[in-house]
């Protein structure tokens, strides 16, 4: 049986993005950053001034125990020589909170067969003092961009509703909920551009197709898994392909080069692993097309 014009014509589309995903990898894709607002504003959310990024784990903890002792109303935080290089000075007399990073080291020993070396992993912990945006003088927000609810694009909102997917609007996390089939995003206005909306969007509705009542893909595994790698990646490479078919981005972003390659050390002792992720994110996006009308037309 002969595919479609239509469906040849996508399948071209879904290699070419998937070629130039790998090719952005392969070039070093730099860093993926969430493409909404994590800004630290709230003291429950500490967030790092110098990468933006949130603290994790037991500074989380710590963090919440100083902010809220000392009353503090935001969440950013920032070493003494952070603030400095955003222009700000720490008040003197100000006490510091200790915060922890983790590395893992690599070092081999030699085993009683002189051929032989054995390759260890140690994680070694560094203590950083950090201070709150309370404790220090002349820093002020850059001022954030608020889209617009105009920059909504109705192609893509129509396309997504025909999924039949649930999704839920508010917080500042975007993922899906298996037990409640349901997807949570933040807001539209708190994202950089539509295209990342509508990319997030498409990313965590990719996670929808997988449930058992639709293409029953895995979705056991645990974070940091191998499976679970394998399912982030399909999902990201995914929304690229959607993206592109819907004409909102006709190349791949750069945020989705990143993203999946965030995940490919994950990968790295399957070399097929990424195709696998392609081939799995092909099946999603025909899944996602065959739920539109008979009718629909893709953007140019």
């Amino acid at each position: 049986m002969s595919r479609s014009p239509t469906s040849a014509k996508r399948a071209d589309v879904y290699s070419r993005v998937t070629a130039e995903i790998i090719a952005a990898i392969e070039q070093g894709a730099g860093e993926w950053r969430a493409p909404w607002f994590h800004n630290g504003t709230g003291v429950a959310r500490p967030t790092n001034v110098s990468s933006g990024k949130r603290y994790r784990g037991i500074n989380t903890l710590a963090l919440w125990t100083a902010g809220f002792a000392a009353g503090y109303g935001d969440g950013l935080w920032g070493t003494y020589k952070q603030w400095q290089d955003v222009g700000a000075q720490v008040r003197e007399g100000e006490r510091s909170t200790t915060v922890v990073l983790w590395r893992e080291i690599q070092f081999s020993r030699q085993a009683d067969n002189e051929d032989d070396d054995d390759e260890y992993r140690r994680m070694f912990a560094r203590a950083f003092s950090v201070f709150n945006i309370a404790q220090v003088d002349g820093y002020e927000r850059p001022d954030t961009t608020v889209l617009s609810e105009a920059e909504r694009l109705a192609h893509a909102e129509a396309f997504i509703a025909n999924l039949d997917v649930k999704s839920e609007f508010g917080g500042s996390e975007a993922y899906y909920r298996p037990s409640a089939d349901t997807v949570f995003m933040p807001p539209f206005t708190s994202f950089r551009d539509a295209a990342s909306f509508y990319g997030v969007w498409l990313h965590e509705t990719g996670h929808a197709s997988g449930a058992k009542h639709r293409l029953d893909r895995d979705l056991s595994g645990r974070f940091g898994s191998a499976a679970y790698a394998a399912e982030e990646c399909c999902v990201e490479i995914l929304s690229g392909l959607v993206l592109a078919d819907l004409g909102i981005a006709h190349r791949p972003r750069p945020d989705h080069a990143a993203y999946v390659a965030s995940w490919l050390k994950v990968l790295k002792d399957d070399p097929r692993a990424i195709f696998t992720a392609a081939s799995k994110a092909q099946q999603a996006a025909d899944w996602m097309h065959a739920q539109q009308p008979q009718t629909e037309e893709m953007a140019a």
